[in-house]
Order: structure tokens, then C-alpha cells, then sequence
């Protein structure tokens, strides 16, 4: 059963220290949006309304995510799970260096497509639990996760699309055969 307060009860039981805030009643939040906006030449302006971020220990929620549908907070939660074992495992200084350098130049951002792309493979794994395994297969996710990775969605973290369709087709494969995982 997908439960995403159950999840997040269970993080928090992993995670003591975890906190959960909203960003449009986060001033930190609302600060980080200019400086993401300007830091993409206006590229990511939904930063305050779409994307839920980590850092640390604290999920910072964007406006209406309480209002989506309960199966989709769960996979969201289940990547931004990743990003909290990520920041426990390494650290907040090494994974904010690793995350944030090398920024520019924009377009090449290896440290922060190896850790976007292991959240976005527990996305596909989330979904096809979530939603069934057809789910994650659909074109418009692939499509969705694709543009992250090489679009101003992230800073064009990672221009070779290519490189993200092989990627995801390793952890498409990986949900025909759990063994290969």
C-alpha cells in the first residue's frame, strides 16, 4: 500500500532529525529561488511550485504538494529519501560541494548528475510499485526525467541524452530482473 505519511513516518523513524518544510513560507527557500533563477539565466522559475528539494535533513516542500495525488508524494518521497541517505552517508559539506561544483560551466555538472540519477532511478522503481511497471515505462516519464538531466531544470546538469536513456534503460531492465539490481 502506498502511504506517503506512513513513509514519511517511517523516514522519521530512520531519521530522527528530519524536518519537513514548506517553501513558500520559508524565507531560506524564497532566497535560494532567486539565486536558482538567476543561476540558470531564468531557465528554473518553478522552484517555490514544483520542485520539492533536500539538503541535509530537511524536505522542502513546494506550494500544493499536500494537495497531489497520494501515490505521487510517495514517489517523491521515496527520491528525496534518497538525497537524505546521500547527505547522511557523505555529509553536508561534501555533498553540497559535490552537488553544487562544478556549477560552472553549466552543462557539465558530473557530481550532481550521479546523485540526481541515483534519486531518479528510486522515481522509477517508486513508480512502478506506485503505479504498476508499465507506469515506468511510459515515454513521458522517460521523456520528464530526461530533461532534467539536460535542461536549465538543474543547470543542464548533464547535456548527452543519450547517456540518461542508457542509464534508464539499466534501471528499466533492473525491474524485469531484480537480480541484475
Amino acid at each position: 500500500m502506498v502511504d506517503p505519511d506512513a513513509y514519511l513516518r517511517e523516514l522519521r523513524a530512520e531519521l530522527p532529525e528530519l524536518r519537513v518544510v514548506h517553501k513558500e513560507r520559508d524565507p531560506f527557500s524564497r532566497a535560494l529561488h532567486v539565486l536558482v533563477i538567476v543561476a540558470t539565466f531564468g531557465a528554473q522559475r518553478r522552484f517555490l511550485d514544483r520542485y520539492v528539494t533536500t539538503i541535509g535533513r530537511t524536505i522542502y516542500l513546494p506550494r500544493g504538494f499536500d494537495e497531489r495525488d497520494p501515490r505521487a508524494r510517495w514517489v517523491t518521497l521515496r527520491h528525496e529519501a534518497v538525497h537524505l541517505r546521500q547527505f547522511a552517508r557523505l555529509g553536508v559539506v561534501p555533498m553540497t560541494l559535490l552537488y553544487l561544483f562544478p556549477y560552472f560551466p553549466l552543462g557539465l555538472a558530473w557530481g550532481r548528475a550521479r546523485i540526481e540519477w541515483e534519486a531518479y532511478a528510486e522515481t522509477f522503481r517508486a513508480t512502478a510499485e506506485a503505479y504498476g511497471p508499465r507506469a515506468a515505462r511510459d515515454p513521458k516519464l522517460r521523456e520528464h526525467v530526461r530533461r532534467q538531466f539536460t535542461t536549465g531544470a538543474y543547470g543542464w546538469m548533464w547535456p548527452f541524452p543519450r547517456t540518461v536513456d542508457r542509464w534508464i534503460d539499466e534501471v528499466l531492465a533492473e525491474l524485469d530482473d531484480p537480480e541484475r539490481g
